[in-house]
């Protein structure tokens, strides 16, 4: 069964019609990734996906329900979170109460213990950080808290939003390592990202956005081999 179906969504705004109709769908434990060039919408759909936009049609049904009339603060209840481009630390917070403010619709104190525990042992270097003010951390280091803040959600479907964006080649690499990590966890996947040849190598399925339209969809390896994808996004 889908745990997300996206039927004909159109997403406009600012007299700018964004995403043009769009369907797609992911199961339970899949990896997916939605890639193309700056403007064509990818974002939009994530926003469009948690409440943060209204769709003007088109349907979206996460995990059997309609989200229509769902508040937007009530998505993390859900499971459906996401992690934004540009990362949305909150910088006079340490590293710690950022993560613990992923767990702020929780009660469970043991467990939310041994999560931030795991998410350390994730990501080493923010235990040697843990008190350090989070707006005082290296990008790549903010990126890392932003995805373990949304681990602390227990997320069903995770959307990461260009988690590479800005990052050093060798923090990229880390970031995409513990992408496949989570994934292996049981989380389901939706990356956004532009880095496309990472993006498909770790992905099960993926989708090529253009101008507000999907174009092209596929298994992983098809979309590596095919030749439109190649010329246009993996620089070949």
């Amino acid at each position: 069964m889908n745990l997300l179906e996206v039927t004909d969504l159109q997403v406009a705004y600012g007299g700018i019609h964004a995403v043009k109709g769009i369907n797609l769908s992911i199961k339970a434990g899949e990896l997916v990734t939605l890639i193309g060039a700056n403007g064509a919408g990818k974002t939009t759909t994530l926003r469009t996906l948690v409440g943060m936009e209204k769709p003007a049609s088109g349907s979206i049904v996460y995990d059997g329900q309609s989200t229509a009339k769902t508040p937007v603060f009530d998505f993390v209840r859900k499971g459906l979170v996401m992690v934004p481009e540009g990362r949305g630390v909150f910088s006079r917070l340490t590293v710690e109460e950022n993560l613990r403010m992923g767990a702020y619709h929780r009660n469970d104190t043991a467990n939310i213990n041994a999560e931030i525990d795991h998410v350390y042992s994730l990501f080493p270097r923010l235990k040697e950080r843990m008190k350090q003010l989070a707006g005082t951390l290296s990008g790549g280091e903010q990126q890392m808290v932003a995805m373990g803040r949304a681990m602390l959600s227990q997320p069903k479907l995770l959307l990461l939003d260009e988690p590479s964006m800005g990052l050093a080649p060798i923090i990229v690499q880390k970031i995409f390592e513990i992408v496949q990590m989570i994934s292996q966890q049981g989380v389901t996947i939706l990356l956004v990202e532009q880095n496309a040849k990472l993006a498909l190598e770790i992905s099960d399925r993926g989708y090529v956005m253009e101008s507000g339209k999907i174009t092209l969809s596929g298994s992983a390896r098809e979309l590596l081999d095919s030749d439109a994808v190649r010329q246009a996004y993996l620089g070949e």
